[in-house]
C-alpha cells in the first residue's frame, strides 16, 4: 500500500514512511491510495474470528511489506489487550466502552499500535526519533505510556495550561524518563499550530528527526478502526446495522469508523457529536467550512477549531458534499445540556458518562427521535474518572478510582511552561536535542 499527500506536493510513500515522517514534506497528511474491501463474508461471520485475527485483517493490507506478518500480529495482539464491551444503556441505545486501556481512554488503541510500529521502525536508525504531538487531554497521556521507555524514541507533549482535566495533566507528565511534558499558555489550536509550524521548519528538520503522534499520524488513525469491527461482531441485531454516533474533535477517530464502512463494516449512519465548537455541524448545515477560534468547553478533547482530519473525510467521499451528507450528521451540545445528561442518564439507566459521552448520547438520542426504530451506539471514549471535578458535582457523588489513577494522582507532576510562541518551542527543542 502507498500512501499520497493530500496537499499532493510530496512523492507518495510506505506505511513504514508515511509512520516516520507523521506529516508530508508539503505539509499535507497522508492518505491511502487505495480503500481495502473485505468481502462481505468476513463481517457476516464475524463472531468466528478472535478479535486479533479481526483487527490483522483490517489492518494488514495498509501496512504489507513494511514488517513481517509475525511482527505486525505481535503489535496487534499488544495494543488490543484489553476488552472493548458494547454496554446496552436504554432499549435502543448502546455505549460501547472505550475506556479499559491502560490510560482509560479510546486512543490508547491508536498510541499503543503506533508505538510499537515505530519502536519497530526505529531499530533500523542510529539518530533518535522525537515524537512531537499536541494534546487537548487524552492523547498526550495515551501517547505517553504507549512511548514509555521505548528505545531510540523521545516524547514531547504540548498541552494547553488549565484547560484538561487534573488526571489527564498526571498522565502526561509524572512518567518522565524520555516523556517530556510541555505547558502552553494557550489553546489547544495554539498547540497544534506549534507542532506544524516545528514540522515545516527546515533548519530544526534537518538536525533533529520529528514525527507526529497526533492522530494525523497513518499509525494512530487506521487502527482505531478496529473497535467499530468489535462493536459490530458484538451487535445483537445483525438485520439491522447500528447508527454511530462518535464524539468529535479533531476528527480522527470517526474518520477511522467511516473509513471501515468503506471496506465493507456494515454501519447504517454516522453522527458526529461535536459541543460548542461545531465547525462540522454549521458545515453539514450550509457547506462553508469556516474554521473558528476553539472555546473552552466541559468536553475538553472535542475543543478543536479546526480539525485537522477533516479533510480526510472530504478525500474519503472525493470532496462530495452530497456523498458526506448521505453517510454522516452532526449535532452541536451545550455545557448544560452535557451536565443535564450527565445527570439523567445516570439516573434513569445507572449508567455513568463522562462529558464526552454524554454528548455523543444526546446526539445519538435525537437522532434516534427524528429516525423512529432504528438503534444505535455512542462511543464512551474516556472512563468518567478522568473528568471528576465535571462528573462529581453533576451526579452529587464521588466517582471511584481505578487503582491505576490512584497510585499516579500521588505523583509529582514536571512540566516545563512555555508562551505559545514558536520561537519558545524551537529553542526548546534544539537546547535539548
Amino acid at each position: 500500500m502507498r500512501f499520497y499527500s493530500l496537499n499532493k506536493q510530496s512523492p507518495d510513500v510506505d506505511f513504514k514512511e508515511a509512520t516516520i515522517r507523521g506529516q508530508a514534506p508539503d505539509k499535507g497528511l497522508y492518505f491511502p491510495e487505495a480503500i481495502p474491501v473485505i468481502e462481505p463474508s468476513f463481517f457476516n461471520n464475524i463472531e468466528q474470528y478472535s478479535n486479533e485475527e479481526i483487527a490483522f485483517r483490517i489492518i494488514e493490507p495498509y501496512v504489507a511489506g513494511t514488517m513481517p506478518g509475525s511482527e505486525l500480529r505481535r503489535i496487534v495482539a499488544e495494543t488490543i489487550n484489553f476488552p472493548v464491551p458494547l454496554v446496552p444503556v436504554q432499549e435502543d441505545i448502546y455505549s460501547l466502552e472505550l475506556f479499559h486501556g491502560p490510560t482509560l481512554a479510546f486512543k490508547d488503541v491508536g498510541a499503543r499500535f503506533m508505538s510499537r510500529c515505530l519502536g519497530y521502525f526505529a531499530r533500523e536508525r542510529k539518530d533518535k526519533v522525537v515524537v512531537l504531538v499536541a494534546t487537548s487531554g487524552d492523547t498526550g497521556g495515551a501517547v505517553a505510556h504507549g512511548f514509555y521507555d521505548v528505545p531510540g524514541v523521545e516524547v514531547v507533549i504540548l498541552y494547553p495550561s488549565g484547560k484538561v482535566s487534573s488526571v489527564q495533566e498526571k498522565q502526561l507528565t509524572t512518567l518522565g524518563k524520555n516523556i517530556h511534558a510541555l505547558e502552553v499558555q494557550g489553546s489547544f489550536d495554539d498547540c497544534q499550530q506549534l507542532v506544524k509550524e516545528a514540522f515545516t521548519d527546515q533548519s530544526l528538520t534537518s538536525k533533529i528527526f520529528l514525527t507526529s503522534a497526533n492522530s494525523i499520524n497513518v499509525a494512530r488513525w487506521l487502527p482505531q478502526q478496529f473497535y467499530y469491527a468489535f462493536a459490530w461482531k458484538q451487535w445483537q441485531h445483525k438485520d439491522k446495522p447500528p447508527v454511530v454516533c462518535v464524539p468529535s474533535g479533531n476528527f480522527g477517530n470517526i474518520c477511522a469508523g467511516l473509513l471501515a464502512h468503506r471496506s465493507g463494516l456494515p454501519v447504517k449512519h454516522f453522527i458526529a457529536a461535536c459541543n460548542a465548537n461545531d465547525v462540522v455541524t454549521q458545515y453539514l448545515e450550509d457547506g462553508q467550512y469556516q474554521p473558528k477560534k476553539a472555546v473552552p468547553t466541559l468536553s475538553n478533547a472535542m475543543d478543536v477549531g479546526n480539525p485537522s482530519n477533516f479533510v480526510r473525510v472530504l478525500e474519503l467521499f472525493h470532496q462530495e458534499f452530497g456523498a458526506l451528507k448521505n453517510v454522516l450528521s452532526s449535532y452541536s451540545i451545550t455545557d448544560e445540556e452535557t451536565k443535564a445528561t450527565i445527570r439523567s442518564v445516570y439516573q434513569k439507566y445507572h449508567y455513568l458518562t463522562d462529558p464526552h459521552g454524554a454528548v455523543g448520547f444526546l446526539a445519538l438520542q435525537r437522532y434516534l427521535a427524528q429516525h423512529p426504530g432504528e438503534k444505535g451506539m455512542f462511543l464512551e471514549t474516556a472512563h468518567p474518572v478522568k473528568f471528576y471535578d465535571v462528573v462529581e458535582p453533576v451526579i452529587g457523588e464521588a466517582v471511584p478510582l481505578p487503582q491505576v489513577v490512584q497510585a499516579m494522582m500521588v505523583l509529582n507532576k514536571e512540566s516545563k511552561v512555555i508562551p505559545a510562541q514558536y520561537e519558545a518551542l524551537r529553542s526548546y527543542l534544539h537546547s535539548r536535542y
